[in-house]
């Protein structure tokens, strides 16, 4: 018998990466599910199921019909701005639909495997491991800690999975990310502006995806801390870009997180210790510089897998 993964938010990134994982797997069967059409470009190897994860009904019935063993929680409102603005909104999506697949879960014995975030901590220091305190400054980084807080109240087998500034591309994303935004705005030749008080260990999307197969595959319970291995400030992040593709660097200026206005409070620093996840997970991310060369790679290739 195939072990069954159900995967939400399956047209995100990390979801994407999942499924380039998972589709022909032998001993696996895919269910890959989001709001609306798919958008994986190779539609066969799974199934895809339309579901709307805020629907408390939606998600009881479609883990009663598909009968997962395990579920991978990708989906999340992510836009730390966003939610700040939006909170009606955000808990919607990162507290209340957390307590439905945690409920369900629970109710049919399914294993939960649920991505958390960084942005739970205050970032006084840096990098932490699992046992770190958290304190979120954001709404977003509240609502991703009482998603965790009910995951651990709801009685059901799980894996947190936490995770840091997840850089990546898929054929269809229409939305950048740090990386993306680094090379493009490098490129163009035009003065950018990047904080250098902001720390981060960034994450490749195909590590992330890795590091959700490693929990599932090992039946994994409790808190990981799942991210790249290099620490560095977002201004560092971009010389790096800068130097890996070969481009200069004499347009971009230092700035701090006040210049920024952001609705949102940042945590300064964060990053994180990965001994837990190499030493329990099998877990081996990728350096920086491997990342960006995947990443080259697959634009050359159009990404397609």
């Amino acid at each position: 018998m195939s072990k069954k993964i159900l995967v939400t938010g399956s047209n995100g990134l990390l979801g994407q990466k999942l499924t380039d994982l998972y589709r022909n797997k032998t001993d696996k069967k895919l269910f890959a599910s989001g709001p609306g059409a798919d958008r994986y470009p190779h539609q066969q190897g799974y199934e895809y199921h339309s579901l709307d994860i805020k629907d408390r009904n939606q998600v009881f019935q479609i883990i009663e019909t598909l009968k997962p063993d395990v579920l991978i929680n990708t989906a999340a409102m992510t836009n730390v701005d966003a939610c700040e603005l939006n909170q009606k909104e955000c808990d919607e999506l990162n507290v209340q639909a957390v307590k439905h697949l945690s409920e369900a879960c629970k109710l049919h014995n399914v294993h939960l495997i649920h991505l958390s975030t960084d942005f739970i901590f205050d970032g006084t220091h840096g990098p932490v491991t699992e046992e770190e305190t958290p304190n979120p400054l954001s709404y977003y980084g509240h609502s991703k800690l009482k998603g965790e807080e009910i995951i651990k109240a709801s009685g059901c087998k799980y894996a947190i999975l936490r995770t840091v500034l997840v850089y990546g591309i898929v054929n269809d994303m229409s939305r950048s990310n740090i990386v993306l935004w680094a090379k493009q705005a490098l490129e163009s030749g035009k003065p950018i502006n990047v904080v250098d008080d902001q720390f981060r260990t960034p994450t490749l999307a195909e590590d992330l995806a890795m590091g959700c197969f490693l929990a599932e595959d090992k039946s994994a319970e409790g808190i990981f801390n799942i991210s790249g291995p290099d620490f560095m400030s977002i201004y560092e992040l971009v010389e790096r870009v800068a130097d890996y593709y070969g481009l200069s660097k004499e347009n971009l200026n230092r700035s701090d997180s006040n210049s920024l206005n952001q609705p949102a409070k940042r945590p300064p620093i964060t990053g994180f210790v990965l001994e837990k996840a190499k030493n329990e997970l099998g877990y081996e991310p990728h350096t920086f510089e491997q990342g960006l060369e995947l990443i080259s790679e697959q634009i050359k290739n159009k990404v397609s897998v």
